[in-house]
């Protein structure tokens, strides 16, 4: 599906009425014949409010009805404190001080400290909020293999409350940590899922897959094309049963300069990529990533229900 940047534009107009349902009271649902479809909050980034409140308005307003939730509105409604959860340093390309590096160890060690002793009630209750919503909660994203052990345990332990099947990270190197990750993810009976961006090849998760059964992948399919130059329609075909999600974005080949676009604009072949989904039944999660440029007027609720749209139609 090759689309114009005007023709995409117009798929938004099939998403307001579906928008005017939600904020009615009509729970969404983006389970498009067998595909589940979802979003990973990141997509809403650039919204004013991050709090998982509005967070949870976004992806209603979107009509996502499944979700990959990032820690930061997870964790403001748990209560983490907020100093530990934001970089700091000297500015803009400037090193930080002294005073401003004993600043960001005294934050990260009290949000250590917080995580390790925190209730599970309110990431239950954030749970059961956005259920009721109409919204399933399939991972999160905040597993870091420099955490200790008591942080893996807090990590999947919110990744329970919230009802994850799984939590998500960038793929490490280190055999070692890949080894400690699964071996977590085996006893919690929750899945480690592993995100790439161009680094991500036919055999980028081999050695964790090998290393544990409970090592998957979380692969990005529209960097995979710009780090790669290829189609990922056969990875997805030798390794569907070892996938817990996949992310979804439209960019282009090394050769077409590796962009980000508007879907159905770039190289990714999604609407092979959804029909294939449909086809083979699988029940892997298909999460919208919105990363290209958000046009003038518009905005991440927008253009993730203007997604969502074209993922569709596609699957129509």
């Amino acid at each position: 599906m090759n689309l114009t940047r005007r023709e995409f534009g117009t798929l938004a107009l099939t998403a307001i009425p579906a928008a005017q349902l939600y904020a009615q009271g009509h729970k969404p649902n983006s389970l498009i014949n067998g595909v589940q479809l979802g979003t990973i909050t990141y997509s809403y980034r650039s919204m004013p409010d991050q709090s998982a409140e509005a967070t949870l308005r976004y992806i209603v307003d979107s009509g996502i009805s499944a979700i990959e939730l990032m820690n930061g509105p997870a964790e403001t409604y748990a209560g983490a404190p907020s100093a530990g959860r934001r970089g700091g340093g000297g500015g803009r390309g400037q090193a930080p001080t002294p005073e401003q590096m004993e600043a960001q160890r005294a934050a990260a060690a009290q949000l250590k400290e917080w995580r390790t002793s925190v209730s599970m009630d309110r990431f239950k209750a954030l749970r059961k909020m956005y259920n009721d919503a109409g919204v399933t909660i399939y991972a999160w994203k905040v597993l870091d293999p420099a955490m200790s052990d008591a942080e893996f345990e807090y990590v999947f332990d919110v990744a329970e409350a919230l009802g994850c099947t799984h939590t998500t990270l960038e793929l490490p190197t280190d055999a070692a940590q890949l080894k400690r990750i699964g071996q977590f993810a085996e006893k919690r009976k929750i899945y480690a899922a592993y995100h790439t961006h161009t680094q991500a090849t036919m055999t980028a998760f081999d050695e964790a897959f090998a290393l544990s059964k409970a090592n998957l992948s979380n692969i990005d399919l529209g960097h995979y094309v710009a780090g790669t130059g290829e189609s990922p329609i056969p990875f997805l075909r030798k390794f569907h049963g070892r996938i817990a999600s996949v992310h979804l974005k439209d960019r282009t080949t090394p050769a077409h300069g590796a962009k980000n676009l508007p879907w159905g604009t770039g190289d990714t072949p999604l609407t092979e990529i959804l029909q294939l989904m449909k086809r083979e039944r699988y029940t892997f999660p298909a999460s919208i990533e919105l990363e290209y440029d958000i046009p003038g007027g518009s905005n991440a609720v927008t253009e993730v229900a203007r997604c969502l749209a074209f993922c569709t139609h596609a699957l129509a």
